[in-house]
């Protein structure tokens, strides 16, 4: 699903796109007393791995690839990984680039998100002609989860600053399929109550022509609440307005995605959405630009292209390669609401010694015309634009540069074993990595000067990252910001 090109502060707070930290610890802390038991402290290689003797090959020889056996896969159809591969059926390559052919090809698969393990390996030699046979196991696709969750930016916020209140939180059911057809495509269906009262529909099939080149994403969302984050005071700390006995904000939106995939690497999606938003007259006497031309009622049509490239062993925690995007973002075709957003961002990730690797990720935006509306205007605090050690801030802007600097270490990896036979889920292993970063960034805004506007911002730290089957990625940090103020900090993220 392709994020919302621009970090509207009421879009992100109603939708509660925080990380669903307590649903993803329950479900870990589950497995962890399941399988714990039988769980061995081991050094193994990665879950993924490629097998093949490659030196039995010779190097100045052009192979012909025979065939391409798929073994394992019970929902997800042969095309979907084939479309990964690095080689099909008749290619001819050398014995020199076999096993980079064979990584790269087994990275792929392994980055649909639909596998929790995967092989790609030479089963078979006649002459010069090379079987391949590719072994997965499927993930569970099919999570109808009880929804409990904070509705802020993170969870050191809702703990801290909101002291845990549990009027801050959410629930519901939240149903998400996500191989529907065998297709890679997701379905998801939430029923969300408490804090937001919201129904979201969203349907991702990335692939619906022949050649596996062109897909689409369309989705609804109605959400209505009684508490506001009508603006952002001199302190960066959002601001709220709490009225229980009415809803005092409305938010319906429905999108549609055309995605373009050419290539192995290349991604390009084209979005058109259209937004109906309402706060209560109550709001607007307490920030009159809340909405352009101090409305309390906003509707509009947006627009957005988004590229994308993609090189790296592992999406969701890359340890070597490189990644690039650009977009171009158009909110509005009226003047009550005409605003421009253009911003790239890239990561570079490259290893130093035997496993050490440096990660750099940069990221820059521009908004236009100069809009002083709180809509238009929220930039650090959402998305990618995070500060370690920033978390309890929010630094609203038109305009902002992003440079984050991490050294990491894989230090120890832990296998548990499931007692119950299982063919997919025989084990759960788990990596950890030590790290130290230095974050920068700096926050434009022609219309307020806060804590952290228009100056350069500058963090610091040391923490562990846990790493998991289902793209589970777990992070603890220590970090202090340039004011010296300094804190633990968690955050966890996964695919579903």
């Amino acid at each position: 699903m392709t994020p919302p090109p621009l970090h509207i502060k009421t879009y992100i707070y109603l939708l509660s796109t925080t990380e669903l930290m307590m649903n993803k610890l329950l479900l870990l802390s589950f497995l962890f007393i399941y399988f714990g038991a039988n769980g061995q402290s081991v050094l193994l290689a990665d879950s993924v791995k490629t097998f093949g003797k490659i030196e039995l090959f010779q190097k100045d020889i052009v192979y012909t690839i025979g065939g391409i056996n798929i073994i394992g896969n019970k929902k997800t159809k042969a095309h979907i990984i084939l479309r990964e591969m690095a080689f099909k059926t008749g290619d001819s390559i050398s014995g020199s680039a076999l096993q980079q052919n064979l990584i790269h090809s087994k990275e792929m698969v392994f980055n649909t998100s639909l596998f929790v393990d995967d092989s790609v390996y030479v089963s078979e030699i006649r002459g010069h002609e090379l079987f391949i046979s590719v072994l997965v196991k499927e993930r569970w696709y099919i999570f109808p989860l009880p929804y409990l969750t904070f509705v802020d930016r993170n969870f050191n916020t809702w703990w801290v600053q909101e002291n845990h209140s549990l009027d801050r939180i959410n629930y519901g059911i939240k149903f998400i399929h996500q191989n529907f057809t065998g297709e890679n495509d997701k379905m998801n269906v939430w029923l969300i109550n408490g804090y937001t009262q919201q129904i979201t529909l969203r349907y991702d099939l990335p692939f619906m022509n022949k050649s596996l080149t062109k897909g689409m994403n369309v989705g609804y969302t109605y959400a209505r609440q009684h508490e506001v984050n009508y603006g952002t005071s001199a302190t960066n700390k959002e601001l709220f307005f709490d009225y229980r006995d009415e809803f005092i904000q409305s938010y319906t939106k429905v999108d549609f995605t055309y995605s373009y995939r050419p290539n192995q690497k290349i991604r390009e999606y084209f979005r058109v959405s259209y937004t109906d938003q309402w706060v209560a007259d109550t709001i607007l006497k307490l920030n009159p630009s809340f909405f352009p031309l101090q409305s309390n009622h906003a509707h509009y049509v947006d627009f957005g292209y988004y590229f994308r490239y993609y090189n790296m062993d592992y999406n969701f925690y890359p340890t070597k390669g490189y990644y690039g995007e650009a977009f171009i973002y158009k909110r509005g075709i009226t003047g009550s609401n005409n605003l421009w957003q253009i911003g790239v961002r890239g990561i570079y990730i490259q290893p130093l010694l035997k496993k050490t690797f440096l990660n750099i990720e940069a990221a820059a935006t521009l908004k236009f015309p100069k809009d002083n509306s709180f809509l238009s205007q929220a930039l650090f605090g959402y998305g990618y634009y995070n500060l370690r050690g920033m978390e309890y801030y929010v630094v609203d802007g038109m305009s902002g540069v992003l440079g984050k600097f991490t050294l990491q270490q894989p230090v120890f990896k832990y296998v548990l074993k499931n007692p119950v036979k299982s063919r997919t889920h025989d084990k759960i292993p788990f990596s950890f990595y030590l790290k130290t970063y230095s974050d920068l960034g700096y926050c434009g805004n022609p219309y307020t000067s806060t804590k952290f506007n228009n100056i350069l911002m500058h963090t610091w730290g040391a923490g562990l990252d846990v790493v998991s089957i289902y793209d589970f990625v777990f992070r603890f940090e220590y970090s202090v910001n340039q004011f010296g103020e300094h804190g633990i900090f968690l955050h966890v993220r996964s695919s579903f």
